[in-house]
């Protein structure tokens, strides 16, 4: 796995542990809403006597481990990713990879967090790549695609 690759993680799980939150806060909606009494006669051999919401509370018993065990990881890459761009001697490279990385600023916002217009930020990432040092044991949270097709 490249720096970037490896760097960018956090980045994906984030946006994907918020997927899974309102995920989470549609289910809820369903489950707590109150469901129109069917009058209707139903004749069936296996009827399932189980009220309609019990599903919604089971599927979102599910996601809130899914979530908490997501967040978890998160925070783990997060302290490790922390560690890496702590290793980076030059500050204004070490600081691009900050603000990219831990703080998901765009270009546009680190340039001005740093005083620099966007192609020099852009030079002190390209920089900053080069001299990140991948741990021993990087957390892999998932596989890029362009990976699995190479």
């Amino acid at each position: 796995m490249k720096p970037k690759e490896y760097l960018h993680q956090a980045y994906r799980l984030d946006h994907r542990i918020n997927s899974d939150i309102e995920e989470m806060e549609r289910l809820r909606e369903m489950a707590y809403s109150v469901s129109a009494p069917n009058w209707g006669e139903k004749v069936s051999a296996s009827r399932n006597t189980d009220p309609p919401f019990v599903r919604c509370i089971e599927r979102i018993m599910a996601l809130d481990e899914k979530i908490n065990a997501e967040i978890d990881k998160f925070v783990a890459l997060k302290e490790q990713i922390r560690g890496v761009i702590d290793k980076v001697t030059d500050t204004d490279e070490r600081m691009v990879l900050r603000y990219r990385y831990v703080h998901n600023y765009t270009w546009e916002q680190i340039g001005d967090e740093l005083n620099a217009d966007k192609s020099t930020v852009r030079r002190w990432h390209g920089n900053a790549l080069l001299h990140v040092v991948m741990p021993d044991d990087p957390i892999i949270i998932c596989k890029s695609q362009r990976n699995e097709q190479l």
